[in-house]
């Protein structure tokens, strides 16, 4: 990105030019009077309104999970709390009834959630140069958001909307990761994914327990499920027994001919 936009610019990278470990860089601090609780510092926090990142010795190996300790936020609260996130067209919106830009509703949510050790997790994930990583995160606000976004788009967008939004998010974020965003197909899939959330707008209530968080449900004027044509397993309004059966036949018969074909494979 820089080399597009500003290809003037000296980027300049110490620790990966001179290939500096770990304890290099401890030792180095150490050296120049840096104090610090250096038992600490054997693990790599990074802090963001998305989440934060921990690394450590644990992370640079398969099989090792990070520690209670190694994680930033501890748990505070025992008793379980409902909050309700309220979208428009996608974006969370509000919490509670309360409304106010994404990114302060982002914060609140996070200082909410993470108050129960909610969104420990380790990521192992694949560079653009072929390496495996592996990171440990908490994040709680982010967890909890995609989780009940996910299921208000569920009630509220069609069967193949929510299947090519999944395909191209994937390749979005893909793509994002290995610094592709000034690729004009960025754009032409931001256009296709933005259109996809016209109609995600409601609440969605969601539990929050010590580690963990539940989905209540949704409520939303553009809920498929209150189209009144029937309900899932109960009576149905818009068809007859007679319209099923003719259904049935009609969409097995590329099986049915392929088998008849084909005996010798079902015999």
């Amino acid at each position: 990105m820089f080399q597009t936009i500003a290809p003037e610019m000296e980027i300049i990278t110490p620790i990966r030019d001179l290939k500096l470990t770990r304890q290099e860089e401890v030792e180095y601090l150490q050296k120049n009077g840096v104090e610090y609780s250096w038992e600490k510092a054997q693990y790599s926090i990074n802090k963001g309104i998305w989440g934060t990142s921990v690394g450590g010795k644990e992370t640079l190996t398969s099989g090792q999970p990070l520690p209670d300790s190694a994680y930033p936020s501890q748990l505070q609260k025992t008793e379980a709390e409902k909050v309700v996130l309220h979208f428009e067209k996608g974006e969370l919106v509000g919490l509670n009834g309360e409304f106010n830009k994404p990114a302060a509703n982002i914060q609140k949510l996070e200082a909410l959630a993470s108050a129960f050790a909610i969104g420990r997790d380790i990521h192992v994930g694949d560079t653009i140069i072929g390496i495996k990583g592996r990171v440990g995160f908490e994040a709680a606000a982010p967890l909890i958001i995609i989780k009940a976004h996910h299921l208000l788009e569920k009630h509220t967008l069609g069967k193949w909307q929510q299947y090519w939004k999944e395909q191209l998010g994937n390749w979005y974020g893909m793509l994002f990761h290995e610094g592709q965003y000034l690729d004009p197909v960025m754009r032409n899939i931001e256009t296709f994914l933005e259109d996809t959330q016209k109609t995600v707008t409601g609440t969605v209530t969601v539990s929050l327990k010590p580690y963990h968080f539940s989905l209540d449900g949704i409520e939303s004027e553009h809920d498929l499920m209150n189209s009144g044509f029937g309900q899932y397993g109960e009576v149905n309004n818009a068809w007859t027994a007679d319209d099923a059966k003719g259904f049935i036949k009609i969409v097995g018969n590329a099986q049915n001919i392929y088998a008849h074909v084909n005996k010798e494979q079902y015999d």
